[in-house]
Order: C-alpha cells, then sequence, then structure tokens
C-alpha cells in the first residue's frame, strides 16, 4: 500500500491515501495487441543506427560522459541553476507532514495548469480540513513526490460531486503584452465629397 500524504493542520496530522484520478477511469481504455502468423504477440523493438541490429525491449539505456568522453556517474553530478548557482534539492512530501497555513484564491489556483488529480482518501478524522474545503477554501502548498531539484504546485479543493481531491501542476506561463490596437477610420468631410468622381458622367 502507498505511503499516506500528511498534512498538519490546525493542532494536529491528518492523512490521506491518494487515489489517482485519469482518463482510463474516467472514459475506459483500449489496447492494440499485434499478432503474427501464428497468434503469438509481438513486441516492441528498436533498429539500431547501423540498419542491422534489432534491440529489444531493456537492451538500451542512458549514460553519463564527461566533456572528454569518460563515463561519469549520476552522483558526481551536481545540478545549477541559469546564474550558475548551485540547486539545493527539495524533499520529497512524504518525509515529514505538510503544513497548510492560510488558503489562497480561486485566480490563484486558475493560473495554473493542472496535470495531475488525486482524490483524497483520509485515514481519520478529516473533518478540519474538510469543513474549510466545504466553505470554498483552497489550500496550495508545495508538492514533491519524490524529492528533487524542484517542487509542484499542488492545491486541496473540493469538488461538485462532493468529494474532496489534489490538483498537482505548474505555473502557466502567460505574458500580458497589452491592449488589442483598435484601427480607427477617419470620417470624411464635406470638401472630400466634392472631389469625389460622379460615376454617372461618365
Amino acid at each position: 500500500m502507498a505511503k499516506p500524504l500528511v498534512f498538519h493542520f490546525g493542532d494536529g496530522d491528518i492523512a490521506f491515501g491518494l487515489s489517482k484520478v485519469d482518463r482510463s477511469r474516467l472514459y475506459g481504455y483500449k489496447e492494440v495487441e499485434v499478432l503474427d502468423e501464428k497468434g503469438r504477440r509481438c513486441e516492441l523493438a528498436t533498429l539500431a543506427g547501423d540498419g542491422h541490429t534489432v534491440i529489444g525491449r531493456g537492451g538500451s539505456s542512458f549514460a553519463q560522459l564527461t566533456v572528454d568522453g569518460e563515463w561519469c556517474e549520476k552522483s558526481a553530478l551536481k545540478p545549477v541553476g541559469m546564474d550558475g548557482e548551485e540547486m539545493q534539492p527539495v524533499p520529497s512530501s512524504y518525509s515529514a507532514p505538510v503544513h497548510l497555513s492560510e488558503p489562497t484564491t480561486v485566480a490563484e489556483y486558475l493560473q495554473h495548469n493542472i496535470r495531475l488529480v488525486y482524490q483524497l482518501e483520509p485515514e481519520g478524522d478529516a473533518t478540519p480540513i474538510y469543513e474549510r474545503l466545504k466553505d470554498g477554501a483552497i489550500f496550495k502548498f508545495a508538492y514533491s513526490y519524490r524529492g528533487g531539484l524542484e517542487a509542484d504546485a499542488a492545491f486541496l479543493i473540493q469538488g461538485a460531486d462532493g468529494n474532496y481531491f489534489m490538483a498537482v501542476g505548474s505555473p502557466t506561463r502567460v505574458e500580458f503584452i497589452g491592449p488589442a490596437q483598435v484601427s480607427t477610420v477617419e470620417e470624411e468631410s464635406e470638401g472630400d465629397d466634392a472631389d469625389m468622381m460622379d460615376f454617372d458622367m461618365i
């Protein structure tokens, strides 16, 4: 069983199991199975760059090399930011209780691209959090499943069906340029009418 996500809210900790909501659960799914002439299931393989070698599943992998072409262990690599400074990794959200403070706004939530949704399954009394969510509150916090260089933004919300969800996403990168330029049409004066050609004369 997956480790629960624990929130610190008020004076206590509340644990939740997470059930991922994906398209297959909502709409179902289908699989395409390819068989050979004897009815045996085919497996995907990769054709190497030489045009002759066929590489089966698990036959290839990634490796890190130094600028001199020598083997480099992943543990020896250090991430750096755009400014050249070393980046400090963030811990997993499951390593310690996640503190929930003041709720955020709907506008803040709508400024994020949501890519993952989990339904909350409480392991104990979740009334303190549920009561706030029922009142329309939205809680925002940093979320990282395994830990890494950056944490995603996560929100606790109540759905229209009465269930409770955690939505995970990242801020949208939309920049406001300015209002659209409105083209204007200059009105013709009476003097301009006098200069126009009368086509009845032709």
